[in-house]
């Protein structure tokens, strides 16, 4: 099977992405839904997401706001979401807004 991906010993394929140079973005969340100031890249198809403090969650555009009835994203854990590909619309924008404390969003985008 050809593969781009690493190999393990038995030649199998490691499903791996590298982080993106100039891809980190981190965002503040707080009483009010704020976004990333720069768009993800057009061929970024994975961001790694890990907030501080329990935030919600919305992609789209340049326009894009969050709100609490979004999906709900905890502290403390560091997660892997697509954001295009396979056909799939691309989202260029992560909205983000607290659910009770003020913290920090960060984000990686991966190739």
């Amino acid at each position: 099977m050809l593969t781009l991906l690493p190999t393990d010993q038995n030649n199998n394929p490691i499903p791996a992405l590298r982080l993106k140079d100039n891809g980190a973005h981190q965002i503040a969340a707080s009483a009010t839904s704020s976004r990333n100031s720069t768009a993800f890249d057009a061929g970024t198809q994975i961001i790694s997401i890990y907030a501080t403090t329990p935030v919600y969650l919305r992609f789209g555009d340049s326009s894009i706001t969050a709100t609490a009835t979004d999906h709900y994203f905890p502290s403390g854990v560091y997660y892997d979401v697509a954001i295009g590909g396979d056909g799939a619309a691309h989202h260029a924008y992560i909205a983000v807004l607290r659910e009770s404390t003020d913290g920090i969003v960060y984000i990686s985008e991966k190739i």
